[in-house]
């Protein structure tokens, strides 16, 4: 005959919560699965015309990424349920007390989405200096005189290198035929 005390007592919600809250970092193992799972599926399913392999193809890269990822993932998850913790936030210019300053996360965003959709109508010279120029005001810089040059100038240089050093296409827009 079993007695009330034999009997394990049930789960509550509460007791799951906190475990969860103990582990929290097993949500960034969970986020590096799911990466490692898109490259590797995307790395795979690549279509490469046999013209263009060399020695090392264009797969190697992102499978050898991929395959990192899942590795980072699987030891990150280990230490954890290990018992293993991140550590605290130590930084002497970081104040945990204040709150997130989430007009400069908006407006970040906001100069990336429109960096990404006007890098194909206007070119990656002038969507560029429009993402560089954008960034730096979020950030709280104020110079009209002097941040739009140095973001024409970054953007320029930027879109030299990759375009006719790197020999990676970037789109030109209006642009196109001055440069």
């Amino acid at each position: 005959m079993t007695t009330q005390t034999d009997i394990p007592p049930a789960e509550t919600g509460g007791e799951r919560r906190s475990w969860l809250r103990e582990h929290s970092e097993l949500g960034v193992c969970v986020l590096l699965l799911a990466l490692g799972v898109l490259v590797l599926t995307d790395a795979l399913t690549m279509d490469v015309d046999i013209a263009q392999r060399g020695p090392v193809g264009p797969k190697t890269v992102p499978i050898v990424v991929g395959a990192g990822l899942l590795v980072i993932a699987a030891l990150l998850a280990l230490d954890v349920l290990r018992g293993g913790r991140g550590q605290a936030e130590t930084g002497e210019d970081v104040d945990l007390s204040e709150p997130a300053d989430w007009r400069t996360v908006l407006l970040l965003a906001g100069v990336f989405l429109g960096a990404a959709v006007l890098i194909e109508p206007l070119g990656f010279p002038i969507a560029g200096a429009l993402l560089f120029w954008g960034a730096a005001f979020a950030l709280g810089s104020r110079r009209l005189d002097r941040d739009p040059l140095i973001a024409a100038g970054l953007s320029l240089v930027t879109y030299t290198v990759f375009n006719n050093l790197l020999g990676v296409p970037l789109p030109g827009g209006p642009l196109m035929g001055v440069l």
